[in-house]
């Protein structure tokens, strides 16, 4: 059997929930590392505010949001520092209204520490910062309108990519391993998976390297600035698979080689929202769900849609086309809380 290369997956992507205060105020992770968030994802469990987006490339101030097609904003009162482990807010109501709950998200890439490369041809000029150990780039470019590649920095090929467009309304472009070449998905949208080959011109990713269709504006507009998260799988840690509802309670079991503390669903073959679960707001009977498409608040039923979390992966508890139809066919990207056996061969 091979072993995992990280033993303690919170140094490398951590849940925090916390309560905002209406003020100013700092967030401590608690997971059994420290982690300084790179790229940090908040959102309201308790109200309908947006899905923000920052991370440590673009700086504090500058938020997206997964749920819009809105260009990148500036606000200075959000969050205001990454810090060794955890960060610190202002009082802005999106992400720390006085009495509501909320769910942060976080990767670790290389502390905000960038390579630069320039322009060459027709490759965009970037900036990347990487966490090989976890399988995590952030890259900013600006696009040439040309067709070009992007290095991407990775210990393998990439399996899930997001782009976003930072200075034009514009969708959150996304492409996972499981949809194949020529397709692309929406984070922001229910739909299906559509075809598109220019938005990475018809090119899968390599282990080197990432393609930008020069006819998309999503990926590769001249002068459109764009900002992308790409992610590579890592034994024991992370996983980018696809899985087929049966419509059955006893539903459809994905694999992953560990137990998950973060899973991220959707449906290809047909409309469907993005589904995220993660095991700090409760599992095994008590899923409370967010939606990375929408800005709706936690959804904390026990007769919509549920998921077994276990140590080797998840399974599907209920029949709703949204995880589970029957012949529906389904991406997700989940990370570990606990990988199923050490790097030194001990179960957890």
């Amino acid at each position: 059997m091979a072993y995992t290369t990280i033993d303690d997956p919170s140094a490398h992507f951590h849940t925090q929930l916390y309560a905002g205060n209406g003020s100013t105020q700092s967030i401590t992770n608690d997971g059994n590392s420290d982690l300084q968030p790179d790229l940090l994802w908040i959102k309201s469990r308790s109200d309908s505010s947006f899905n923000a987006l920052t991370d440590s490339t673009r700086g504090t101030s500058k938020r997206i949001y997964s749920n819009s097609t809105a260009a990148e904003e500036s606000h200075a009162d959000r969050v205001t520092a990454f810090n060794s482990d955890g960060f610190s807010l202002g009082g802005s109501s999106l992400v720390n209204t006085n009495n509501y709950n909320y769910a942060a998200w976080q990767w670790k890439a290389n502390g905000g520490s960038v390579t630069t490369v320039g322009e060459s041809g027709s490759n965009p000029g970037f900036t990347r910062q990487t966490n090989t150990d976890a399988g995590f780039s952030i890259i900013a470019y600006t696009g040439t309108g040309s067709n070009g590649t992007i290095a991407h920095g990775l210990p393998s090929t990439p399996e899930m990519i997001i782009f976003k467009r930072r200075n034009a309304d514009q969708v959150w472009a996304t492409w996972h391993q499981g949809i194949g070449d020529d397709y692309k998905l929406v984070l922001n949208s229910t739909d299906a998976k559509d075809a598109d080959g220019a938005f990475m011109n018809s090119t899968l990713p390599t282990s080197s390297n990432i393609t930008v269709g020069g006819a998309s504006v999503n990926t590769n507009a001249d002068g459109g600035t764009y900002i992308c998260y790409a992610f590579s799988p890592i034994q024991g840690y992370s996983k980018f698979g696809s899985y087929v509802g049966n419509g059955n309670s006893n539903g459809a079991f994905a694999y992953t080689g560990f137990k998950p503390a973060f899973v991220m669903i959707k449906r290809t073959d047909s409309t469907g929202g993005w589904t995220i679960y993660d095991t700090k707001r409760g599992y095994n009977g008590n899923n409370y769900e967010l939606f990375p498409h929408s800005a709706e608040a936690e959804y904390t039923g026990t007769s919509y849609f549920e998921a077994d979390i276990l140590s080797n992966g998840f399974k599907l508890r209920l029949t709703d086309g949204q995880i589970n139809a029957a012949g529906g066919t389904y991406i997700y990207m989940a990370f570990a809380e606990n990988p199923f056996t050490t790097s030194t061969g001990i179960p957890t």
